[in-house]
């Protein structure tokens, strides 16, 4: 049950990167490669976006 439950938060976790992702200002290229790399490593890529992904146009007001 435990493993289900941290699970879905990954998923929901992904899912909300995804987003992000796809609604940055960045190239389709950068986006591309950020949701494959998600997509492909979803606990490290999850990471990673969270260190260095491409950020909103909102955070650089």
């Amino acid at each position: 049950m435990e493993f289900g439950i941290i699970g879905l938060l990954i998923l929901v976790a992904d899912i909300y990167a995804i987003i992000q992702v796809l609604g940055s200002g960045s190239s389709t290229g950068a986006k591309i490669l950020w949701v494959l790399g998600i997509l492909i490593l979803p606990v490290i890529g999850f990471i990673a976006w969270l260190i260095a992904g491409p950020k909103s146009s909102a955070a650089n007001i």
